[in-house]
């Protein structure tokens, strides 16, 4: 499945650097960082993200029972790294059906986070209720991490987002009753501090989210 880097808040078209800019384009957002061409799953794939990654490449560890890793995005190029990472996750639902999880760790202003979260972007910010406690707590690289619901999403789906390892953090689950699995105080692992036990990560299809 070959194609071209794309914007990573829109999803359009973006010029490579050139004469007159050393920096990639897009004719709506002006400077980005590409989003790369999404893959199939597998090791493979997920070890050229990983190796490439400047921001965490987060996946929970161990996996939720029936649950498949079923494809990474990352957004940056061979010079920039990867500014940007998402990972997506399948398997059964908490109340039936199937359910999809993807998260997504960036740097701020990248925008990847907020275009598959639904919203306006690029930052979860202003979508935050930090006013409230938090929603969900769960441990990312071994520390305790909470997020916030993000308002204003779509209602097929539910939205968490907070901060990891300095990088914004999202968790996006679809159907919306899926985020029950998010209280479920997942744990997540930072692939790049991973070691040969992602060679045996279970994988599926290619989920079709971060096509969109």
């Amino acid at each position: 499945m070959r194609g071209e880097p794309s914007c990573p808040k829109c999803g359009g078209r973006v010029r490579p650097p050139g004469l007159f800019a050393d920096t990639w384009q897009c004719g709506l957002h002006g400077t980005v960082h590409p989003l790369q061409p999404v893959v199939p799953p597998s090791v493979e794939a997920l070890t050229v993200v990983v190796k490439r990654a400047r921001v965490p490449v987060w996946m929970p560890w161990p996996l939720p029972v029936g649950w498949l890793f079923t494809g990474i995005a990352c957004a940056g190029d061979d010079r920039s790294g990867g500014r940007a990472t998402a990972v997506a996750c399948s398997g059964p639902g908490p109340l039936g059906g199937m359910g999809e999880l993807l998260l997504v760790a960036e740097e701020l202003g990248v925008g990847l986070g907020a275009r598959y979260a639904g919203i306006d972007g690029p930052d979860p910010g202003p979508h935050l209720r930090v006013d409230d406690p938090p929603d969900v707590k769960l441990h990312a690289a071994g520390r305790p991490t909470p997020l916030w619901p993000v308002r204003e999403v779509p209602p097929d789906r539910a939205v968490f987002a907070g901060e990891a390892l300095g990088m914004w953090l999202w968790a996006i689950v679809w159907p919306e009753q899926t985020g029950l699995l998010m209280y479920d105080e997942l744990v997540l692992t930072d692939l790049r501090d991973a070691g040969a036990e992602v060679d045996l990560l279970p994988c599926g299809a290619l989920s079709p989210r971060l096509l969109t």
